[in-house]
């Protein structure tokens, strides 16, 4: 991790904040970069800094809201009608198998 904030020179106080999902990694990560500051002499509270991104709640607000009403969505996902939209529905499917490895 040392290595990665001296490639973007954060080794300072240049780091202000960490915003990620809500993923339980993302906790431990943000407390490794707190120790990896820390043994660098800077204090970053993980606590203060950590900023769990509110667009990935409102997304599963408004993903939720429609079920609790008893109302049934589309059975694809809004990325896959997306790409759909962009690259038509044959071509879309042939994306995704060769995306898979």
């Amino acid at each position: 991790m040392k290595e990665g904030l001296d490639c973007f020179e954060l080794t300072d106080d240049r780091l202000l904040g960490f915003m990620t999902h809500y993923a339980s990694s993302n906790y431990s990560i943000t407390k490794e970069l707190q120790s990896t500051l820390d043994a660098s002499g800077i204090l970053w509270p993980a606590m203060r800094n950590h900023i769990p991104s509110i667009a990935h709640v409102i997304q599963l607000a408004l993903g939720a809201f429609p079920s609790s009403l008893g109302v049934k969505g589309l059975t694809t996902s809004w990325e896959a009608h997306e790409r759909d939209q962009q690259f038509g529905e044959n071509e879309s499917t042939d994306i995704g198998k060769s995306q898979r490895l």
